[in-house]
C-alpha cells in the first residue's frame, strides 16, 4: 500500500511554522498543541476511512466490535467472567494500525504537515512506528496515566506522539490531560489502574511537585508530546458527544532499537526501516473488563 501525499498537503506543510519558542516550549514541557493544523477536509477524509473500518465489524490485526466482553481483545485482557454491562468500547474499540489497512490512515500517518514538526522537535528525521484509531463515545472509560515510551522502548532517545482531534475534546467528554513537566523523568513502573475509570490497567503516578493539567483541543488541533510525558485521559461524561482521535508515534531516524511490536518502521515517504529489536514493550495498556 503507497500513501499519496497530494499537492494540497505540501503546500499546507509548507505554510506550518513550527519556531525555535514553540521548540523550547516542547523542551520545557513536554508537550506542544499545534491549533487547527488539520482543516475540515483532512477530518472528513479521516472519519469517513475509519467510519467505513468500523462498518466491516472486524478486521484482522486491527479491531474486533463484534465479541460482547474482553476475553478476545486484540491487544490482550483478562477473559470476563460474564458479558461486559453495556461497555461502550466493546462496540468502539481502539483500532492498532490501521495504517496497514487503509490508504487514508497510511497517508495521515505519513503527513507532510506532521513530517515538518517531527523534524524540528526531533532535530532529525522522524520515522512512523505506530497509527491508533480511539473511539470514546458518551459513557466510555478514560486511560489511566502512563507513558508511551513504556511500551514503545526507543533506544536511545524517545517517541513522539501526534495526536489529532477528530472531534472536540474537552473535560467534558473526556479529552487529554497531562502532566506538565514530567518527561524529564524515567520511565516509570506503573501500578494497576481503577479499572471503573480506566479501560487499560496501568497507571504511572505523577512525580512529587507535579500534577495533570486538562488539554482542551478543537477539531484539527494537534497535540505532540514525548514518549516520558505522563498523560492519559477521564471519562467522557457527556450525555451525546463522541470524542475521536487518530493517533501516529514516531521516533527520530538515528533509533538503533525499540519493541517488534511496532516493526518495520516507516519513513515518511512510506519506505520501510528496520531497527534492532528492543525486548518488552508492546500495545498501551492491556485492556480490560470493568467491575461489576
Amino acid at each position: 500500500m503507497t500513501a499519496t501525499i497530494g499537492k494540497l498537503d505540501t503546500i499546507r506543510a509548507a505554510n506550518l511554522t513550527i519556531d525555535d519558542a514553540d521548540v523550547e516550549a516542547f523542551e520545557r514541557d513536554g508537550y506542544l498543541i499545534v491549533r487547527g493544523m488539520f482543516g475540515a477536509d483532512d477530518i472528513e477524509a479521516i472519519t469517513s476511512a475509519i467510519d467505513a473500518m468500523h462498518a466491516r465489524g472486524k478486521i484482522e490485526g486491527c479491531f474486533d466490535a463484534t465479541v460482547t466482553n474482553h476475553e478476545d481483545r486484540l491487544d490482550g485482557g483478562k477473559p470476563a467472567p460474564d458479558v461486559l454491562h453495556e461497555d461502550p468500547l466493546l462496540r468502539y474499540p481502539r483500532m492498532m494500525h490501521p495504517h496497514k489497512v487503509d490508504a487514508t490512515a497510511l497517508r495521515y500517518m505519513l503527513d507532510a504537515r506532521i513530517e515538518k514538526v517531527l523534524s524540528r522537535l526531533f532535530d532529525n528525521a522522524p520515522l512512523a512506528a505506530q497509527s491508533m484509531v480511539y473511539w470514546k463515545p458518551a459513557g466510555s472509560r478514560g486511560q489511566a496515566l502512563h507513558q508511551d515510551n513504556f511500551y514503545l522502548q526507543v533506544r536511545p532517545g524517545n517517541c513522539i506522539a501526534a495526536w489529532i482531534a477528530l472531534d472536540p475534546a474537552d473535560r467534558e467528554n473526556g479529552g487529554m490531560v497531562v502532566v506538565p513537566g514530567s518527561h524529564r523523568a524515567d520511565v516509570l513502573c506503573p501500578e494497576e489502574a481503577d479499572l471503573s475509570v480506566s479501560f487499560t490497567n496501568h497507571f504511572v503516578r505523577p512525580p512529587e511537585g507535579l500534577s495533570e493539567v486538562p488539554v482542551d483541543l478543537a477539531s484539527g488541533d494537534c497535540l505532540f508530546f514525548g514518549g516520558n510525558l505522563i498523560h492519559g485521559s477521564h471519562p467522557n461524561t457527556s450525555k451525546d458527544r463522541m470524542r475521536r482521535a487518530f493517533i501516529g508515534h514516531y521516533v527520530s531516524y538515528d533509533t538503533e532499537a525499540m519493541s517488534p511490536w511496532y516493526q518495520p518502521l516507516l519513513a515518511m515517504d512510506g519506505s520501510e526501516v528496520k531497527r534492532d529489536v528492543e525486548t518488552g514493550g508492546g500495545p498501551c495498556g492491556t485492556v480490560v473488563n470493568a467491575p461489576h
